[in-house]
């Protein structure tokens, strides 16, 4: 179960939307509207909401989807008591609505429009709204075990407007392309030739990054805004594990191709000890090896010198 809210001060253009023959509208819940059409519908709407003509934007607008396998127990009841609490727990009462379902998607889908001017002429609170909403949808999904989207992967892409349209574009491009950098050189490089440009964002006046922007077709998006995973410090992060993967696979492969070539125990092990040392880039693997033979050797030398000194005796 997934959100969109939007806000506007046309009722007569939200309704009109909503209520449209070719999408096979109908309608499943409302309140306090003269429901004879459309034009008295909206005509209801823009009386009350000159209750307050403080607030510019007094038409809200939500749409409610849902997975498509849910569709078979999504009937028309069981999706109006579900949009009736949502918009109870958003905050959304003592005001003028109605809810209609769609059938123009392959997903379930209902709109609900409604009245930010309340009954009482108050405003009804927008405040975080996107958040408590994203909340509020994950808590009915699992209220009602309806199936967990799996997230961008799963967006029809080709049925996106701008700017979300490039917004998923650049998600797929640097999913991929993140996944198999090791800096960030390289990233921008193959982001330049896929006609994506990169800024940093810097602290103040100082060198320090803390932020990354991405631009394509003509739009930019803070790196969190296409997806958390690609904030600037998680996309350094990945790149250093890539990094390091790649180092670890390097001195795999060295010591396997070592092994089975190596003629002899000796050689064997002093090509697996160089191997050792180029995880660290340093020879300390390779000296603790070498200090540890000698310090067998030297005790060796030490009790058969002794065993000498007994047999003298």
């Amino acid at each position: 179960m997934m959100a969109k809210i939007t806000k506007g001060s046309d009722f007569k253009g939200v309704v009109d939307y909503i209520i449209d023959k070719n999408k096979n509208t109908q309608i499943v819940a409302h309140d306090g509207l003269f429901m004879e059409n459309k034009d008295t519908i909206a005509m209801s709407f823009n009386t009350q909401s000159q209750m307050n003509n403080k607030v510019s934007k007094p038409v809200g607008h939500i749409a409610l989807s849902f997975s498509k396998e849910d569709e078979p127990r999504l009937t028309n009841r069981v999706m109006a008591g579900i949009a009736l609490e949502y918009m109870e727990r958003m905050g959304i009462r003592d005001t003028q609505f109605f809810i209609a379902r769609h059938f123009d998607k392959e997903h379930p889908h209902v709109h609900i429009a409604y009245n930010r001017i309340d009954n009482n002429g108050n405003t009804i609170s927008d405040r975080n709204e996107r958040l408590r909403s994203s909340r509020i949808c994950k808590e009915l999904t699992m209220k009602y075990g309806l199936h967990m989207a799996d997230g961008k992967d799963n967006v029809k892409r080709e049925r996106l407007k701008e700017p979300d349209r490039t917004k998923y574009e650049l998600y797929d491009i640097l999913k991929m392309e993140v996944s198999r950098c090791g800096n960030w050189n390289v990233l921008v490089a193959n982001l330049k030739r896929q006609g994506v440009e990169v800024h940093f964002k810097h602290k103040g006046q100082t060198d320090e990054i803390q932020g990354v922007v991405f631009t394509k077709n003509g739009y930019r998006f803070n790196g969190s805004k296409v997806d958390r995973q690609f904030s600037y410090s998680k996309i350094d992060a990945a790149l250093r594990r890539n990094r390091y993967n790649e180092r670890m696979g390097m001195a795999t492969k060295a010591h396997e191709a070592t092994t089975q070539s190596a003629p002899s125990g000796t050689v064997q092990r002093e090509l697996f000890n160089s191997s050792l040392g180029l995880l660290n880039g340093s020879g300390s693997s390779y000296n603790a090896a070498e200090a540890e033979v000698n310090q067998e050797m030297a005790e060796m030398l030490r009790k058969k010198k002794k065993r000498k000194r007994g047999m003298r005796l």
